[in-house]
């Protein structure tokens, strides 16, 4: 049977998957006693296919330390400029998707100072909201980097919809060309 008389048969079952290759989708499968398997497999390929296109947004976060600012980028189009703190000691520099989320962090290295917003992205390394604002746009963490608590709030929103497989984070001590994909 040809796709066109296929799609002409009644549909007898819907069915719900999670797709292989990304996000949920509805799949109308036609339940034919003759092909079935053919049919369901052209189904879940095509709709694989098709997902290609509208994957989830990717979004890059650079800090530049020496400016002391984070750049964020969103598929492609540059979002917010933020002033930040990063580490007197150092902060470390590289490449890093995040590892855990937290939106009301307590530090159990550093007196149970609050971390709202946390982002962890290398060991007990964190993007987060800091109270201490004034400080912001120059060294003051002891590794962290330090956002205004609603900046915190924007990015961590971000991140929490877009997933952290979908975002990058680049630290570096300077900055030439914000990092679109």
């Amino acid at each position: 049977m040809g796709i066109k008389a296929a799609l002409t048969q009644p549909l007898y079952k819907t069915v719900r998957m999670r797709r292989s290759c990304g996000s949920d989708a509805l799949m109308l499968v036609m339940m034919r006693q003759n092909g079935m398997a053919a049919v369901f497999a052209a189904a879940v390929f095509a709709v694989c296919m098709l997902g290609r296109g509208s994957a989830a947004a990717e979004i890059v976060v650079t800090v530049d330390k020496a400016k002391q600012r984070m750049f964020v980028v969103v598929n492609g189009e540059h979002r917010y400029t933020w002033p930040v703190s990063t580490g007197l000691g150092g902060t470390p520099s590289g490449s890093f998707r995040p590892q855990i989320l937290s939106r009301n962090h307590r530090s159990t290295i550093f007196n149970n100072a609050p971390m709202p917003y946390a982002i962890f992205y290398s060991g007990h390394y964190a993007i987060h909201g800091t109270t201490a604002v004034a400080q912001l746009g120059s060294r003051a963490s002891k590794g962290c980097v330090r956002l205004h608590p609603s900046n915190a709030a924007v990015l961590f929103a971000l991140v929490q919809k877009h997933g952290p497989a979908n975002t990058r984070i680049l630290i570096q001590d300077s900055v030439t060309r914000v990092a679109q994909r």
